[in-house]
C-alpha cells in the first residue's frame, strides 16, 4: 500500500473544514431549482430527510475508512484494499468521470451570478469559462496551501451574503412566518427525481476530500472535526436559506432562472443582489478549485499501480503537485463545461452514486475481512447493520434515477449519456489488461 510522499505544506483543522464546505457545498447557490422542481411543501421535506439518508451514512463511511487508510488516493485505495484492483480501477474511473462533470458546472454558475452586474455577459461565457479553469488550474499547481487559505477567504465571502438575506427576511415578514406543511403531494414522480437531484449534488464530494489526506496535519481527527463542521454548517444554511425563499412570495421559475440575487433585490433591493452575486462567484470559484484539488491526486496513485501512463504520476520540481494530472483535468473540463447546468448535475450524480456504493460495498468488506484492523473512528454498527445502513442511500439515488427516468420529454438522454460513461471503465480496464499482457509477452520474447 503506496502512502505517498505529502506535498510541500500540511493543511490544518481551520483550513480543511474550508476545503470540505466549499468541495461538498460552497454555499446554497445552485439549490435555487429546488422549490421550482419541489414546491414549497416539498423542498424543507427534502432538505430535512435526504441529508440524513444520503449524507449521514456516506460520512460515517468516509470517516470509518479514511480512519483505517488516511492515505493519498483516499477512496480509490479503499476500494482496492476491500476489492482488488478491478474495482480500484472502476471507482477511480467513475470518480474522474464525475468530477470532470462536476468541475464543469462551476465556471457557468460563475457567469450566471456575474450576468447580475452585466446582463451581456453570455456573449463572452467562453473566454470567461476558460480564465476561470485555467486559472483556478494554475493556483493548485502551487499547491494545497494556498488552495487551503483561498478556501477560508471565499468561504467567508460565500456565508456573509446569506446572513445578511436571514436578517433581511426575518426583518421583512417579522413574525408572520408560516413553515409549509411537508408534503409531496401534487409533485409528478420526474418532479420528485429532479428535486432530488437537486439536493443530492448540492451535498455530494465527502470522499472527494479524503484523496489528499496524506497531505494533512493529524489526519483522523481533523477530518473527523472538519467534516462534522461543514455538515452542519451546509444543513443551517440551505434549511435558513429555503425557508426565508418560500415565504418571500418570489416566483420559484424566476429564482430557477435568475438565482438568489433576484431575491435579494426583492426582499431588501439592489444592495444585497450585488452581496449574493459576489457570493456566487465566489462560491463557484471556491467549488472547483477545491474539487479540482481532490481529484487531481488520483491519478498520480493510479500511475503508481501502473494503471494509467507514468507520467501522470509526475510531480512538480518545485511544488511537489500532480501537474500533468492538474492540467490534462482542465482541458477536459475545458470541453465538458459546454453542456447545460440541468444535463450536468444529473449526470453528475449517476456517476458519483455508482462510485459511492463501491465504497459502501468497501464498508461492510473490509469489516468481515478485516474485523480486528485498526480503526480509530468506527461506526458503532456490526455488518449486519451496516449493510442496512447503506441501502438508504442506495434507496435514494435509485429512486431518483427512476423518477428521471419517467419523464417523456426526451430529456432522459443525458441519463443514458451517463449510464454509457459507467460502461466506460470495462473498456479502460481491458486496456490495462491488454497492456500488461503486450508486455508480459515482449519480456518473455526478450
Amino acid at each position: 500500500m503506496s502512502t505517498s510522499s505529502p506535498a510541500k505544506g500540511i493543511l490544518k483543522t481551520v483550513s480543511l473544514a474550508a476545503v470540505i464546505f466549499l468541495t461538498v457545498s460552497g454555499g446554497p447557490f445552485g439549490l435555487e431549482p429546488l422549490t421550482q422542481f419541489a414546491g414549497k411543501n416539498g423542498a424543507l421535506l427534502l432538505l430535512l430527510l435526504v441529508p440524513f439518508l444520503w449524507d449521514l451514512p456516506t460520512i460515517l463511511t468516509v470517516l470509518e475508512l479514511n480512519s483505517m487508510m488516511p492515505v493519498n488516493g483516499g477512496y480509490y485505495k479503499w476500494v482496492e484494499r476491500a476489492l482488488g484492483k478491478r474495482w480500484a480501477f472502476y471507482e477511480a474511473w467513475w470518480s474522474w468521470l464525475y468530477s470532470f462533470t462536476d468541475l464543469a458546472i462551476y465556471p457557468g454558475l460563475f457567469v450566471t451570478y456575474a450576468s447580475f452586474f452585466y446582463p451581456d455577459l453570455a456573449a463572452w461565457r467562453i473566454p470567461i469559462l476558460l480564465v476561470i479553469i485555467w486559472g483556478c488550474a494554475g493556483l493548485n499547481i502551487l499547491g494545497i496551501v494556498p488552495v487551503g487559505r483561498l478556501s477560508i477567504l471565499l468561504s467567508v465571502i460565500v456565508i456573509l451574503p446569506f446572513v445578511v438575506l436571514f436578517g433581511v427576511g426575518l426583518f421583512n415578514t417579522g413574525n408572520h412566518f408560516s413553515v409549509p406543511s411537508p408534503t409531496l403531494n401534487g409533485i409528478g414522480f420526474s418532479g420528485v427525481g429532479m428535486a432530488l437531484y437537486t439536493v443530492m449534488w448540492n451535498f455530494l464530494g465527502w470522499d472527494n476530500t479524503t484523496t489528499y489526506a496524506g497531505e494533512v496535519n493529524k489526519p483522523v481527527k481533523s477530518y473527523v472535526t472538519s467534516t462534522f463542521i461543514a455538515f452542519a454548517l451546509v444543513i443551517v444554511l440551505y434549511l435558513l436559506t429555503t425557508y426565508i425563499t418560500v415565504n418571500s412570495g418570489i416566483d420559484f421559475k424566476a429564482l430557477s432562472d435568475g438565482g438568489f440575487p433576484i431575491m435579494g433585490v426583492k426582499l431588501a433591493g439592489r444592495w444585497l443582489g450585488i452581496l449574493l452575486s459576489v457570493g456566487g462567484m465566489a462560491s463557484a470559484l471556491g467549488i472547483f478549485s477545491a474539487v479540482l484539488l481532490s481529484i487531481s491526486r488520483v491519478p498520480k496513485e493510479m500511475a503508481e499501480d501502473k494503471m494509467l501512463p507514468k507520467v501522470l504520476g509526475k510531480l512538480h520540481p518545485r511544488f511537489n503537485t500532480p501537474y500533468l494530472a492538474i492540467l490534462i483535468s482542465a482541458a477536459i473540463v475545458s470541453l465538458m463545461a459546454l453542456w447545460s447546468f440541468t444535463e450536468l448535475i444529473v449526470i453528475d450524480v449517476i456517476l458519483y452514486g455508482a462510485g459511492l456504493s463501491l465504497e459502501f460495498f468497501s464498508l461492510v468488506r473490509l469489516r468481515i475481512k478485516e474485523p480486528d484492523a485498526k480503526r480509530p473512528f468506527k461506526i458503532p454498527l456490526n455488518a449486519f447493520w451496516l449493510s442496512v445502513m447503506i441501502i438508504l442511500p442506495i434507496a435514494i439515488y435509485s429512486l431518483a434515477l427512476t423518477g428521471v427516468l419517467s419523464k417523456s420529454d426526451g430529456s432522459n438522454k443525458v441519463v443514458y449519456f451517463a449510464l454509457l460513461g459507467l460502461l466506460t471503465a470495462e473498456l479502460g480496464w481491458q486496456a490495462i489488461k491488454w497492456k500488461q499482457r503486450r508486455t508480459l509477452a515482449l519480456e518473455k520474447k526478450n
